[in-house]
């Protein structure tokens, strides 16, 4: 009788392929939140619990972890966030942080690693789409689950902005009609601000989602920062960029390893990190800047 009961048993076991997540966070909705996204993406909840860092070590095998943190528990959640990052960095499992406004820079200063997906206040479509990718087996790449190669063109959008930026600083300017003499003086932070607050007047015409263009947003910002010699966090840089922080968050992460963007640690508080041009891109942002106005003294 026991070996039928053994074979029967093992018949019982059923294998699948579907992606294992980890839920983890402090508040019950949250956790309800994470368990619904999971689920809604046909993928198996292996556990949900607390935002303990013991957790993830005690867990042997995931796919990914999902982690909506909504207040700040301090040294708690600095550690969840170390072991995440980690985690990515060994190709062990991604994870998606979830995660309110008043946390973007703590978030941001612990977790850079590509498969660590930082959203803010997020709709469901942007989770379920950090979820999947977090939790995929192949060699990680931009995805979305609603339309193949939306992330994927963000990516290869910000690699042209590169180039073009990289040939402009590098190469002799292209010859141009003239309309005014250059004035060399004429690039300062004031002048650049002024092309923010005139990209921001267009909002009141139009709309502020018609013309939302988060990089350039954001390269004009880091610029008039530089010449201020002023430094901004992440937090502010995704107010620059004019469009959702979740938004705005990949954005940033997606121009860091493109090279135009670089991170910096404050070094008078480790729980924040400043984001600053590369010399290459002000190089090339200046070279642009300063022959648009040899075509037009009006740049938007």
């Amino acid at each position: 009788m026991a070996p039928t009961i053994a074979h029967d048993a093992l018949a019982m076991i059923e294998y699948s392929d579907l992606p294992s997540i980890l839920v983890l966070s402090d508040s019950a909705p949250g956790l309800e939140r994470a368990r619904r996204s999971v689920e809604t993406l046909g993928y198996r909840v292996s556990d949900t619990g607390a935002l303990d860092p013991a957790r993830l070590d005690r867990q042997v095998a995931m796919s990914a972890v999902v982690v909506e943190a909504e207040q700040d528990s301090g040294a708690r959640l600095d550690a969840v966030l170390d072991r995440l990052e980690s985690a990515a960095r060994v190709g062990r499992f991604g994870s998606v942080v979830c995660a309110p406004r008043s946390l973007i820079d703590v978030v941001a200063a612990r977790t850079s690693h590509p498969q660590v997906h930082h959203l803010c206040e997020p709709l469901e479509i942007d989770r379920l789409s950090a979820i999947a990718d977090a939790a995929r087996r192949e060699p990680m790449r931009l995805h979305d689950v609603r339309k193949e190669g939306r992330l994927q063109q963000l990516s290869e959008e910000v690699g042209r902005i590169a180039n073009i930026l990289a040939s402009l600083s590098e190469d002799e300017p292209v010859a141009a009609p003239e309309i005014a003499p250059p004035d060399e003086d004429a690039l300062g932070p004031g002048q650049i601000r002024a092309i923010i607050r005139a990209r921001r007047m267009r909002d009141h015409y139009f709309g502020a989602t018609l013309f939302a263009d988060p990089a350039w947003d954001m390269l004009l910002d880091l610029m008039a920062a530089r010449l201020d010699r002023q430094r901004v966090a992440v937090s502010s840089l995704c107010i620059a960029a004019a469009v959702p922080a979740t938004t705005a968050l990949r954005w940033i992460k997606t121009l860091t390893d493109q090279g135009l963007f670089v991170r910096q640690a404050d070094p008078q508080d480790g729980r924040r990190v400043y984001i600053e041009l590369s010399d290459k891109a002000a190089a090339g942002l200046e070279a642009y800047l300063k022959a648009a106005q040899r075509v037009s003294p009006l740049i938007l």
